[in-house]
This record gives structure tokens, C-alpha cells and sequence, in this order.
């Protein structure tokens, strides 16, 4: 018999809660027969939003948690009072080994709390990074980290482009990948503090195809396949990056239909732009997993649709298939801990 992977979808997290997240769980064990859902959050609410819906019985089940985390609470209060909220039922799951993953599309605080908190990293990881997939001109980047830590350690970059090589060449199947640090030049003598620190640490590491720094002008090139750099900073360009692109798409399609010539135009060129623009879809590459938890934890974008939990429910199986957490204990669990 197959054995199912199990995810644990926060069904109460997210601006399109609960109806997208159970459209995405649904999605996800329709397409994939190895996959069971667990919907965690208001039993009542979750199940008559199932039944607008056509699915496999065994393979979707809720778990009841009454109590919601909104994104406007203190993260670490939120996780110690509301202990049977969706995210914390949902990670202690993952905790107990009841499920392989949980996504979440609810409060990154609480997430990257409870991650820490619940879950536990894995002994010898120092800090866990967000890790999201970005769009590039040839194909998709890693950005480490884009939310998790914002007053990181030189350590903690080369710890953060080890586990993003271990991911991108085992999920991705991208052969040696190509490692830069964030910077503000291309030489090696610029930078911040940090940079400066860092730079001849992830230079001299056997572990991982160095290449240099990388300015962010650099990155929609796909000029390098892991982007490290700190929280502040790597937050700072994947919200850019999503703003950027959104405008983009926006005066283009404005600009397409301004004349009766360019909505000629725009219809003869709709499929290979509508090709184009799709690679741009953040929502088909899935969400940012939390590296180096004992178990897997995935954020979704809180405007989250279906597709968008669909792929990262999808995303999970990948991961557990090919034991990411396993490699990353191997490669990095012999590294000095600062706490349990």
C-alpha cells in the first residue's frame, strides 16, 4: 500500500480563510493520490465549506481548533495562551509525528514562533531561514532569508547557504547550485559589516558553490541559484520583487487595451504572453519553508489562494520524499548549538 504523506493545513490563517485553504486541500488530494489533508481550525465552518465541494473522504479529514491567531497579536503571547488555535494543533502534529508538515498562510510571527518554539530546530542549526522561491529570466532562485531573522550572524548566512544548496539541488534537482551573498558592489572589499564577515566564510566553505556577491539588480537574471543575505534585507527584495512585478503586469495589460491597434495586438499575442507572465506567478512556486525544523513548516503568502496552497501541500511531499531534513541534520548537525 502508498504510503500518504501527511500535511496539516491551517484552514483559518490567511485574508481567504477558510474557503481557499479548503479549495487548495481539496485541489491538492485530487491531484495527487499520495497526499492526505489535515484541516485544522473551526470544525463547523471547515466542513460546510466541504461540502461545496467533490473529494476523496480518506484522504481529507478535520481537526477541530477553536481558537484563531490573528496577524495583529504579539506572536509569542499568542502561541503561549492559544493552545488549541490552528497554528499551534496544526505544529504540535507535526511535533507528535501525526503529520510530515503544516502550512500556514495565518501570522508570520506565530509561525516563525511556534516553529521554533514547537517544533524544535534541528540540533545543530542556529537559525532557521525562510527560504521562498522567486521568479528569474532563467527559471526560479532561492531567497535566504527572507523574513526569519533580521539581526543574523556571519554563521548564520553559511549555515542559511548550505541548507538553500541541500534544497535547491534535491527539490529543484539543480546540480551544484550557485551561491551569492546580497551586496551592494560586486567587489569583494564591499558591504556592511555583516557582508564583510561573511563573505570569506562562505568563500572558504567546501559545502557549497560560492560565487560571490550579487547586487540585487542581478537577481531576475538568475545570475545566481541560492541568494543569501539577512531577514531585513531579503524581506526588502521579495517585497520589491512582488510589488515590481505586479505594477508591471498591470500597466501592461493597461497598456494593451488603450487603442483599438494595441487590443489588435493583444489578442494576437495573448498565449505566448500569457505564457510569460504565468512564470511571474508567485502563487506556482508554492510557499517559503522554515529550514531546518525537526519537521517541515511552510508559510504561505497571506493572500493565499488555492493554487498557492494547492503547490505548497504538493511541495511538502518533494521535501519529505527526498528527506531534506535528514541531509540538513547530516551536513549541518555537527555544528555548535547555541540552545536545544
Amino acid at each position: 500500500m502508498q504510503e500518504l504523506i501527511k500535511v496539516a493545513v491551517d484552514a483559518m490563517g490567511g485574508d481567504n480563510a477558510p474557503a481557499e485553504m479548503v479549495r487548495g486541500a481539496v485541489d491538492a488530494v485530487t491531484l495527487r493520490q499520495d497526499i492526505k489533508v489535515y484541516l485544522v481550525g473551526r470544525q463547523d465552518i471547515i466542513k460546510e465549506e466541504l461540502e461545496k465541494c467533490a473529494y476523496r473522504g480518506s484522504q481529507v479529514e478535520v481537526v477541530h481548533a477553536p481558537e484563531v491567531i490573528e496577524t495583529a497579536e504579539p506572536p509569542v503571547m499568542a502561541i503561549r495562551k492559544k493552545k488549541q488555535s490552528s497554528i499551534v494543533v496544526g505544529m504540535n502534529m507535526v511535533k507528535d509525528g501525526s503529520a510530515d508538515a503544516f502550512v500556514s498562510a495565518g501570522s508570520s510571527g506565530a509561525i516563525l514562533v511556534g516553529g521554533q518554539v514547537i517544533v524544535g530546530r534541528i540540533r545543530g542549526v542556529e537559525r532557521p531561514p525562510l527560504a521562498p522561491l522567486i521568479p528569474t529570466e532563467k527559471g526560479v532562485s532561492l531567497l535566504i532569508d527572507c523574513g526569519a531573522n533580521v539581526d543574523a550572524r556571519a554563521s548564520h548566512l553559511v549555515q542559511f547557504a548550505k541548507m538553500g544548496s541541500i534544497y535547491m539541488e534535491n527539490v529543484l534537482g539543480v546540480k551544484k547550485p550557485k551561491v551569492a551573498i546580497v551586496n551592494i558592489g560586486a567587489e569583494e572589499e564591499k558591504g556592511n559589516a555583516l557582508v564583510k564577515e561573511a563573505f570569506p566564510l562562505l568563500k572558504n566553505s567546501p559545502d557549497i558553490h560560492f560565487v560571490g556577491s550579487i547586487e540585487a539588480r542581478d537577481i531576475p537574471h538568475g545570475e545566481a541559484d541560492v541568494i543569501v543575505s539577512e531577514a531585513f534585507v531579503g524581506n526588502v527584495i521579495l517585497k520589491l520583487y512582488e510589488g515590481v512585478g505586479a505594477t508591471l503586469i498591470g500597466m501592461v495589460k493597461q497598456g494593451m487595451m488603450a487603442t483599438t491597434r494595441s487590443k489588435i495586438g493583444a489578442l494576437l499575442a495573448k498565449p505566448a504572453l500569457k505564457e510569460t507572465l504565468k512564470s511571474f506567478d508567485a502563487s506556482q512556486y508554492g510557499g517559503a519553508p522554515l529550514l531546518g525544523l525537526k519537521g517541515l513548516v511552510v508559510k504561505a503568502h497571506g493572500s493565499s489562494k488555492a493554487q498557492e496552497i494547492t503547490n505548497s501541500i504538493i511541495q511538502c511531499v518533494t521535501f519529505k520524499e527526498q528527506d531534506i531534513n535528514g541531509k540538513i541534520r547530516k551536513n549541518i548537525g555537527t555544528a555548535p548549538m547555541e540552545e536545544e
